[in-house]
């Protein structure tokens, strides 16, 4: 399936917004919204996602047609990804090892951080290693 790479795009810089909040109050119920909103992403595919809807519903109808689309196995890894850290830091932050969930928010927050502001999504590039290396074995 091909997508606009637009929206993981305006996706990431929401999802700035909501771990830079989850990671200032150190409040676990914000991460476990950031988290099932990853595991929308990853389990049903990045369009299905609320950033997805919201991005379909309210940005795209006002900009040009996107130059290029993009494959969305690379953004839907890195939905997985941050699904991953986001169970991780919310089970820290709800088990009291506040260290653990402070450390992963952060983590999913700079890769989301750096997804929005410079288009580069770390998520992806590991899909692609993974890729190139299932490719050489295989």
């Amino acid at each position: 399936m091909q997508i606009d790479p637009r929206g993981p795009r305006f996706a990431a810089a929401l999802t700035t917004v909501v771990l830079a909040a989850a990671l200032i109050s150190g409040s676990g119920t914000l991460l476990a919204v950031q988290t099932a909103v990853f595991a929308v992403g990853a389990l049903s595919g990045i369009q299905y996602s609320p950033y997805g809807w919201l991005y379909r519903t309210l940005v795209r109808p006002r900009l040009a047609p996107p130059a290029e689309l993009e494959d969305a196995a690379p953004p839907r890894f890195a939905q997985a990804v941050g699904l991953a850290f986001g169970l991780v830091g919310t089970a820290g932050y709800l088990l009291g090892a506040h260290w653990l969930g402070t450390a992963a928010t952060a983590c999913a927050l700079a890769a989301a951080f750096l997804n929005a502001v410079f288009g580069y999504c770390l998520g992806c590039e590991m899909y692609l290693l993974l890729s190139r290396g299932r490719a050489r074995l295989g």
